[in-house]
């Protein structure tokens, strides 16, 4: 059904006066005093200022965070950040070496390898791999398989594989070994040198000989550099300092002859073998300096394997053990009474055999009824009543103070570790009892190192100087050059040289005539001195049946250079003394000294074999 006009045209006329109304009806404007108008200038306003606010503290908050990371913490915050892209690097810096007079190489670093195996890594079969490399690490091939067959990888086969080992396994081009290079102490040596130069732990540290008490020169001093690191964390060695990997060539040369220590260790070791004793020692002295050039015991110790080695024998008892020297004492209380004018060399004594001193009674080793001798008979045959007499005409307190001044009781000054003070009775009982000084005369009853006793000799042959006994000559570079010695003390004139002229001589005839007639030499004048005494024993009083040989000898006689000292603890036999154990040594000894030092033939000799 259709609508009507009047209806349509009426709603027609509605229409367009709305839009009329629309069209020419004014905006809202701000600021027009409407309420509405009002209300949206006041929420645009807030809105802006709470944008504003926010800007402009994000604004002071960047601003103080800035501050605080640039100025407060920058220097902070800059060192971190260079700890992160920065590493130190100390180098590794090999020991300086260890030579002998003549160069000879006596300790040195060399690198080492730890082999690794990984069997699953292997391209040819167990068996194969274990023929193949068994007889070059002299190890037993089944027991390598065995070895294989325990785990897949990461098996630890040798931890100490030399260079040359290495390069010849290397050589085999077998997968599944893995060579991780390190240095270690070598002893070209083996045991010859032990006793001086010692060994160094698996720390890298000195623990005995030279290697101990000279650390600071054998250890090179390596700086600490900083290298920059990638991301990755991989060394940049563009930005390494030039040459920091560079190292002196200097090496510690030390007054010891190889020469002559093989034939001072070769010499004791027959005679302590033969006489089954418990130890020997040997040192050679030159008296002009106080130069060591050999110093050897006996037993010894392999400084390559030194963890399969006697504790005990880490310790040089040269300088670290003391002993009564007994009567190669003699001539030294023979050099204190000439120089105190209580003797005149052509002096003669009574001697029945004993004397009696106190409640004590005092022997000689042998008895041979009365006879009258002179100064030289008594240190020929060793008379300790000789020895009484003579010190009983010196005032005790003045001997005394001799005795100390000789150093008695104090430490030999030496670059050698682990000397000892020797022992002397305090002044208050040395004098409180008449047998002291006796007993002294014959050198017993106080105690000194084997060190000492040839610094003492070498004042007797050296014109009456206390050196310093010695074995570090100094620091050398390749081409000999000396870079440091060390600074000795001054030698201490502790007699006249024509006391000590007098007293050689009288040793002299000690080889010639006397009881240190094994050591003669043809063509050579030897003086010396034997000496047998009773041992010690640490609870007090002697251990029955033991004694300490020894024999101290000086070279030539006329013109004196070389003290020579062999000493041998307890030996076995009834014929075991001082001139049938130890002066063949000092004998053996010389006779490789002689011509290595070009010592020429004696004008006059006497006793000549």
């Amino acid at each position: 059904m259709q609508k009507s006009p009047s209806r349509t045209k009426l709603r027609n006329l509605q229409n367009l006066e709305f839009t009329r109304q629309r069209k020419f009806s004014k905006p809202a404007v701000p600021g027009d005093g409407s309420p509405q108008t009002q209300v949206q200038a006041s929420h645009l306003k807030s809105r802006l200022l709470i944008v504003w606010g926010i800007l402009v503290a994000a604004g002071l908050g960047l601003a103080l965070n800035l501050y605080r990371l640039q100025i407060i913490e920058g220097s902070k915050l800059t060192q971190r950040a260079r700890n992160q892209q920065m590493v130190n690097l100390r180098p590794f810096m090999p020991r300086r070496p260890v030579v002998d007079s003549n160069k000879n190489i006596l300790a040195i670093d060399r690198p080492v390898y730890t082999l690794y195996v990984h069997p699953k890594l292997f391209d040819k079969s167990n068996e194969e791999i274990a023929a193949k490399i068994a007889p070059i690490l002299n190890k037993d091939a089944s027991k390598l398989i065995k070895t294989f067959e325990s785990r897949r990888s990461g098996i630890l086969l040798a931890n100490t594989v030399p260079e040359n080992i290495a390069d010849r396994l290397i050589s085999f081009r077998l997968n599944g070994l893995e060579f991780i290079q390190k240095y270690s102490r070598f002893y070209p040596q083996d045991d010859l040198v032990a006793d001086i130069v010692g060994y160094v732990n698996l720390d890298r540290r000195g623990q005995a000989g030279v290697e101990y008490s000279q650390e600071k020169l054998l250890e090179r001093s390596g700086q600490t550099v900083r290298l920059s690191r990638a991301g990755n964390g991989a060394l940049m060695p563009d930005h390494a300092p030039e040459g920091f990997l560079h190292f002196d060539d200097l090496q510690l040369q030390l007054t010891i002859d190889n020469r002559l220590q093989r034939a001072a260790r070769n010499a004791l070791k027959q005679q302590v073998d033969k006489f089954q004793a418990k130890r020997g020692a040997v040192i050679v002295m030159d008296i002009t300096d106080g130069s060591l050039l050999a110093l050897v015991s006996q037993p010894t110790y392999n400084a390559n394997e030194y963890s399969k080695a006697d504790i005990s024998l880490f310790k040089n008892w040269t300088v670290a053990d003391l002993y009564e020297p007994g009567s190669t004492f003699k001539p030294l209380n023979v050099a204190i009474a000439l120089e105190n004018g209580v003797i005149k060399p052509d002096d003669t004594f009574g001697d029945p055999g004993t004397i009696k001193v106190a409640d004590r009674t005092i022997k000689n080793a042998e008895i041979n009824g009365y006879r009258r001798i002179n100064i030289a008979e008594i240190l020929q045959t060793s008379s300790n009543v000789g020895m009484v007499q003579i010190i009983q005409r010196m005032k005790p307190t003045l001997y005394y103070n001799w005795l100390e001044k000789l150093g008695l009781g104090q430490k030999v000054d030496t670059d050698l570790p682990f000397e000892v003070r020797g022992r002397l009775k305090s002044q208050e009982e040395f004098l409180s009892s008449t047998i002291e000084p006796a007993t002294t005369s014959f050198g017993q009853g106080f105690s000194l190192t084997p060190l000492q006793l040839v610094q003492m000799h070498g004042a007797l042959a050296n014109g009456g100087k206390l050196v310093t006994p010695h074995v570090v000559q100094g620091l050398i570079d390749s081409q000999g050059k000396n870079h440091y010695s060390p600074t000795l003390p001054a030698p201490r004139q502790i007699f006249s040289a024509t006391t000590t002229q007098k007293v050689v001589e009288m040793m002299e005839t000690v080889v010639s005539k006397g009881s240190g007639k094994a050591s003669q030499i043809n063509g050579y004048s030897i003086a010396g001195k034997t000496g047998t005494a009773q041992k010690a024993s640490p609870n007090g009083g002697y251990i029955p049946g033991a004694r300490i040989t020894s024999f101290v000898g000086i070279v030539p006689a006329e013109a004196p250079r070389y003290v020579v000292l062999a000493i041998v603890d307890e030996p076995k036999g009834a014929n075991a003394y001082g001139g049938t154990v130890t002066a063949p040594i000092v004998k053996s000894v010389m006779e490789v000294l002689i011509p290595m030092q070009k010592i020429p033939p004696s004008k006059k000799v006497t006793g000549d074999k």
